[in-house]
């Protein structure tokens, strides 16, 4: 009887199985700084279906979650104008640890210890996949984007700038 590690185990995947929505696991090797680059050529797949999960806040230190294509960056002033805030800009390590209970590196949108809003840049929805964070270093989970409108009740956004 074959039984899955239980390291893979994390507050977003147990969520995803409780609601029964369907996902897949899949493990690589946590690079310190690598990034959404690095997990998407270990596992051979397009940067640009790779989404990276940014706590950020706002000029009232608000925190809010921000998914993006793993090879673009956001437009911190696009989105501020989108969401009707005076400025948006990344959370501290520790700050965005605290808010999502997930460490830096790890973080998933689902499951997160503190209820944030979350957006989500429009053009993700396009793909028919994307690989996001699975709540820990070294696992990224795979599954439809529509899931995190439908589960976080995402807003969908125009802030991608593209990496140079």
């Amino acid at each position: 009887m074959a039984k899955e590690k239980h390291v893979t185990e994390t507050p977003a995947t147990q969520l995803l199985k409780k609601m029964g929505i369907p996902y897949e696991g899949h493990p690589y090797d946590y690079v310190e700084h690598g990034g959404a680059l690095e997990s998407a050529r270990q596992l051979g797949v397009n940067p640009h279906h790779v989404a990276k999960t940014l706590i950020m806040e706002d000029e009232r230190a608000r925190p809010l979650i921000v998914i993006m294509h793993g090879d673009c960056e956001v437009s911190t002033k696009n989105l501020a104008r989108q969401i009707g805030v005076k400025k948006v800009e990344p959370c501290k390590p520790e700050v965005a640890q605290r808010h999502s209970g997930y460490m830096v590196g790890g973080t998933s949108p689902f499951a997160t210890r503190k209820k944030m809003p979350v957006w989500m840049e429009a053009s993700l929805l396009e793909l028919p996949v994307i690989y996001l964070n699975g709540g820990r270093r070294g696992l990224l989970i795979s599954l439809a984007p529509q899931v995190l409108m439908d589960v976080l009740n995402a807003s969908a956004v125009n802030v991608a700038l593209e990496k140079h």
